[in-house]
């Protein structure tokens, strides 16, 4: 069973324009009337008046998880870009060290750390040139 709704009989002006463009638009609204017409274009324009009162609000939750998922993305990032700069200087590092000789555990194991210190040191600003000219010094 269909909800009755209570409606009023009212008159008001308009201008001829106005409507003759909202009859041009009965089948675009979806609606059989005028009346059904004038109806769905009030809700929707009191709607509109209203959403400025909540839009306060809603700008201040849209920004609070916006900033929330900016800041959770740069710290993955971060932890991410510190990781491939710690393995970039042990690539560095290796290549400008450039020996036949095979690097051993310890020695591989001492380079990470040197590069850890490195990368925090440079803050990831890791430069072949500088790694080629510590390992010629080391040699």
């Amino acid at each position: 069973m269909a909800k009755e709704v209570k409606k009023v009989r009212t008159g008001f002006y308009i201008e001829k324009e106005v409507l003759e463009m909202a009859d041009s638009l009965l089948a675009v609204a979806n609606v059989r009337s005028r009346n059904e017409f004038a109806t769905e274009a009030l809700k929707f324009y009191c709607g509109y008046l209203n959403s400025g009162k909540a839009e306060n609000y809603l700008l201040q939750s849209l920004s609070s998880v916006l900033t929330s998922t900016v800041r959770d993305t740069e710290n993955r990032l971060a932890r991410m870009d510190f990781k491939i700069a710690v393995e970039l200087s042990m690539l560095a590092h290796m290549i400008a060290y450039h020996s036949e000789s095979q690097i051993d555990e310890i020695t591989f194991r001492k380079l990470h750390a040197k590069c850890v210190e490195e990368v925090k040191r440079l803050n990831g600003a890791i430069e072949l040139d500088e790694a080629y000219r510590y390992q010629k010094s080391e040699n």
